[in-house]
């Protein structure tokens, strides 16, 4: 059920968008939502794995139309006020970074993908070649026309790989890369469960 802003406790951050998805999670301390063994200062600070995936998961299954929210309720009073720009300036450094990553993971499997079509595209050419000089050498041997025959499959299996980066697996990372953009945009409000 989508809450109004005004319906809210006394919160501190971004106001919620009209009909934004709100994604909920309820901690005791912001520090929760951080990797506790990341040195680096709060707001630039990885947030915890098991935080990051749920957050990630529950926006996957939000319609790809409505503008996300992410709404931190907090078991104590309200912080400072910076508190919550701080926290909304992480969450987004942290997926604005995902979505770079995932963009330089589709690069890379492009490059390779293409490495491996040159790789393959000779490698079935010259199983076509090598199986085509066996079948003139013995036109009428069946065991040539079915060395013929396996060279031929070997090639076209060579391919494989090649089609299967341009056909399938890239789609997946950029809907990750498309989803961390979404959330590295997102409105972040903090909600005290008691105030000062």
């Amino acid at each position: 059920m989508l809450r109004e802003p005004t319906s809210l406790p006394p919160a501190a951050g971004d106001d919620l968008p009209p009909r934004c998805r709100p994604i909920e999670v309820r901690v005791a301390e912001l520090r929760q939502l951080f990797d506790e063994i990341d040195p680096s200062p709060f707001q630039e600070r990885d947030l915890d794995p098991k935080a990051a995936a749920f957050i990630v998961e529950w926006s996957g299954d939000l319609p790809a139309s409505a503008p996300l929210a992410l709404v931190v309720h907090l078991d104590r009073a309200a912080g400072p006020p910076e508190e919550a720009i701080l926290l909304r300036d992480a969450v987004h450094e942290f997926f604005r970074q995902r979505a770079v990553g995932s963009r330089r993971q589709l690069r890379e499997l492009f490059r390779r993908g293409r490495i491996s079509l040159a790789i393959a595209l000779v490698f079935l050419a010259a199983s076509i070649g090598v199986g085509d000089a066996l079948a003139m050498s013995s036109p009428d041997s069946h065991v040539i026309a079915v060395l013929r025959e396996g060279l031929l499959i070997v090639g076209w299996v060579a391919m494989w790989r090649p089609l299967e980066v341009f056909l399938y697996d890239w789609w997946p990372i950029r809907a990750e890369a498309r989803l961390f953009d979404r959330l590295s945009a997102m409105t972040v409000r903090v909600v005290p469960s008691r105030s000062t």
